[in-house]
């Protein structure tokens, strides 16, 4: 929904609040959306994007490569694993196909939560409130940094059932948790709210592969108001702590359990290792 569309929505619809979509400056959500192929994306996330690109021309590659891992864990664990109930944070802005398409495409059944704080992602919740009559999709306004304020939501707690396993999906998000921020340690405490059986499927921006080009990508972000943290396969493996890795463990994207029909991409245009973990207990 663009600003004019949101201006001139029915009022009879259910209110939302009013946000400013801040079109004068990047966006984090807008600028992903744009180097995915995306179009809810304007001139000052252009600009970033391409500065971004200009520093490491693979990055629309791994952004691409990132999006389908999600895709490809979720259809594992529906498919495989008989997951029902999916937790999503950091949701970013609606790009077909969303985890409730993949999973209740499968199992019409399964639940999705989606969690983001981020304006232009709000503006655009109604897309994610769709579902198959058998499952139900929400939509929580909250940050990652506030773990209480998501497990606690309302319209969480009457869409998933915690005392039963939950799929924790944190993809191209914890690298814009910083340091100080204990990312790993906010992983574990959603974790030890869910039960056990729930699984863990998490990605990390990094710059092993290539870490000039990356290292520009950091410095543009950040340049621009966007905090972004770069971190090694080390810091990468905190995150699984206490959990059983799935085979083939943590990976560049590409690698984890890529389809039969995948093009062929080289180790040095991926920025991101990827992961799927189960919580035995």
């Amino acid at each position: 929904m663009s600003e004019a569309e949101w201006m001139s929505r029915d009022p009879r619809e259910e209110p939302w609040p009013v946000v400013d979509l801040r079109l004068d400056v990047p966006h984090s959500a807008r600028v992903y959306d744009y180097l995915i192929g995306g179009k809810t994306n304007f001139e000052p996330d252009r600009v970033a994007a391409k500065a971004s690109v200009a520093a490491w021309p693979a990055l629309p590659i791994s952004m691409r490569t990132t999006r389908t891992f999600m895709q490809r864990a979720v259809r594992h664990l529906t498919e495989r694993h008989g997951v029902r109930q999916f937790l999503d944070i950091g949701t970013g802005i609606p790009t077909s196909p969303n985890v409730h398409e993949i999973a209740q495409g499968i199992a019409p059944e399964t639940r999705v939560a989606y969690v983001d704080n981020d304006p232009i992602v709000l503006t655009h919740a109604r897309a994610l409130m769709s579902s198959t009559p058998e499952g139900r999709t929400c939509y929580v306004d909250a940050d990652l940094r506030d773990i209480d304020s998501i497990i606690g939501a309302p319209q969480l707690r009457e869409v998933l059932d915690l005392s039963e396993p939950v799929a924790l999906s944190l993809v191209a998000i914890v690298h814009f948790v910083l340091d100080r921020d204990d990312p790993q340690g906010l992983v574990r405490r959603l974790m030890d709210e869910l039960a056990p059986g729930s699984f863990l499927v998490l990605t990390v921006f990094t710059g092993d592969t290539d870490p000039v080009g990356v290292g520009g990508v950091g410095r543009e972000y950040n340049a621009r108001g966007i905090p972004l943290q770069i971190r090694d396969r080390k810091e990468t493996l905190a995150f699984f702590d206490g959990y059983e890795l799935l085979d083939p463990g943590v990976t560049l994207v590409h690698h984890w359990r890529p389809d039969a029909d995948a093009p062929e991409i080289r180790d040095a245009d991926i920025a991101m290792y990827g992961g799927v973990a189960v919580k035995n207990a």
